[in-house]
């Protein structure tokens, strides 16, 4: 609502106000006493006398209540509805007298009661009318110009705070909506640019950072390849090496280089995982694949299993391998012995326990083993990143599966739930 809507509104009760106070003065000025009404009634009397009557006055229209009396004070005629007691209460009563002759000799009086109490509370109802009026026109004046204030200059403040607070939020996508007449729209209009330019900020901060990290996926890909070729190489050497000096280089060589490889992986896989691009594509599989999962780890046979149960398994085979190869590498890293995986089916899923033999980690940290980049105070002297578990944990519950870890008394257990089709 502007301004001029406003004015028209208080102008248009104003005028109401008026035409109704106009409206009772005239209704006042009808109670007037009407001369000539009343000299008509004492004519028709004076006429009549002797045998006045209901019938005297059927043609004439009477506008008053009058009494008419004799010179004894009887009673001659009574308009229904008056009340009258005596010509001595009358004259207390400050009543209307008027003579009525016969012969220009007075024989009665026309006795119009005083309605002045009337009057004075028909004035006081008038009166409470007009002030009542008078103060609801002044209220809605008032709440049209709180309501113009609050659209005015509150609710834009209102507006100002909703989205300041968005923004602290970095709710960067909701707009400053402003009328366009308002007072506050440059203000405002440079508020609502600088969130855009807040958003196109932090798209810039977000494209430069994928950027990035793509490199360093991209990077650590391309980095694995000629890891593999010297590792390759490597075991082609030590096969051929009949020399312990040579054979103590090679080892060197190759320990270094699957050293490089282990820690470009963590990289590659931590680079993806913060980019979501650790897709799963999850299919069901007998369990027998867990078999060849477990064999391709097995290099040096220090894995035991007893036979798997059979059944069918959610789970993503690459992933799968890859939660299986952190599992028993950090068991070779960290136990030194050898590997025992026992396997059931319990409440849905297939439990597969891996169990090595060394000391375990301390209970407190038990909670931690599976943030990102934590490493446990066994890891001296031992290389890793820390995302092997945390990744490993990502991997099974994409797969709706589980993954926990135990000590146990004479050693350690990875525990991993894997659901049943």
């Amino acid at each position: 609502m502007n301004i001029k809507r406003l004015i028209a509104t208080i102008l248009l009760l104003c005028g109401t106000g008026i035409v109704l106070s106009a409206i009772i003065i005239k209704d006042k000025n009808l109670s007037e006493v009407d001369i000539v009404a009343i000299n008509d009634v004492v004519k028709t009397v004076e006429k009549n006398w002797g045998r006045v009557s209901e019938e005297t006055f059927d043609n004439h229209n009477i506008k008053y209540l009058f009494t008419i009396v004799d010179n004894s004070g009887n009673i001659i005629y009574q308009t229904p509805g008056i009340e009258y007691s005596s010509i001595h209460d009358s004259i207390i009563n400050r009543d209307t007298f008027i003579d009525v002759k016969k012969n220009n000799e007075i024989v009665g009086k026309v006795i119009i009661p005083n309605n002045e109490q009337e009057i004075v509370h028909e004035m006081k109802h008038e009166l409470i009318i007009f002030i009542s009026l008078i103060f609801g026109i002044f209220m809605i004046i008032s709440f049209l110009y709180i309501l113009y204030i609050y659209r005015t200059l509150l609710k834009p403040f209102q507006q100002l705070q909703n989205f300041a607070a968005n923004v602290a939020r970095g709710n960067l996508d909701i707009p400053l909506n402003m009328d366009k007449n308002n007072y506050f729209g440059a203000f405002t209009e440079s508020f609502d640019l600088l969130r855009v330019e807040l958003e196109a900020s932090r798209q810039r901060e977000y494209e430069s950072n994928r950027s990035k990290k793509e490199l360093v996926a991209t990077l650590s890909h391309d980095i694995k390849t000629p890891v593999a070729s010297i590792k390759a190489v490597s075991e082609l050497m030590l096969m051929q090496a009949r020399d312990d000096k040579v054979i103590k280089q090679v080892n060197v060589l190759y320990s270094k280089a699957e050293q490089i490889d282990f820690l470009v992986t963590n990289m590659f896989h931590a680079t993806l995982e913060e980019l979501q691009q650790l897709k799963l594509t999850v299919t069901e599989v007998l369990s027998d694949v867990l078999v060849e999962l477990i064999e391709n780890v097995n290099d040096d046979h220090q894995i035991d299993y007893e036979p798997i149960p059979q059944c069918i398994i959610l789970i993503d085979q690459v992933r799968m391998q890859q939660v299986i190869d952190n599992i028993v590498s950090n068991s070779y890293k960290y136990a030194g012995t050898k590997v025992m995986i026992t396997s059931e089916i319990n409440q849905g899923y297939l439990v597969l326990q891996f169990k090595d033999f060394g000391l375990g980690t301390n209970e407190d940290e038990l909670p931690l083993l599976f943030n990102k980049y934590y490493r446990g105070q066994n890891v001296e002297g031992k290389n890793g990143s820390g995302l092997g578990l945390y990744i490993s944990k990502y991997f099974m519950e994409n797969m709706d599966g589980q993954i926990s870890c135990y000590n146990r008394e004479d050693g350690f257990t990875v525990e991993l739930k894997i659901k049943l089709a």
